[in-house]
């Protein structure tokens, strides 16, 4: 499957100023800076469940694209949602920002967009 795998932040992009846009706090912003977040997907055919692990902290978030699914931000607020997966890319509405995940290059490219504050993580695939 296209997304299964582990993959380790390599680089970000804007990510202060994105951080700061959505409501986190200030002390959760610079804890996170410079961690190398790890990223853990397991892919079934359109079944998803999707690990983030931050700093003393796992957000998982399980899904079946094109069908609407409960979430959960990094924040920790629940939400409704329905990820799809459009030309190989998977796209959801978090509550206050767009997101996308693909692969490029055998790398996972994350992108979230937010009053005009583009974030993006790239993470290499390790596992």
């Amino acid at each position: 499957m296209a997304f299964t795998g582990k993959y380790e932040m390599e680089s970000q992009e804007n990510y202060d100023a994105f951080m700061k846009h959505i409501g986190i706090p200030e002390d959760k912003i610079a804890k996170g800076r410079d961690f190398k977040y790890t990223t853990e997907v397991v892919q079934n055919g359109n079944e998803f469940t999707w690990s983030q692990i931050y700093p003393g902290h796992t957000t998982t978030n399980r899904y079946v694209a094109g069908k609407e699914s409960e979430m959960e931000t990094m924040g920790g607020k629940k939400f409704k949602a329905t990820v799809n997966l459009e030309s190989g890319k998977l796209v959801v509405d978090f509550p206050n920002y767009h997101h996308t995940a693909e692969i490029v290059g055998g790398k996972l490219v994350e992108t979230s967009v937010s009053g005009g504050i583009t974030f993006k993580r790239i993470s290499k695939k390790v596992a």
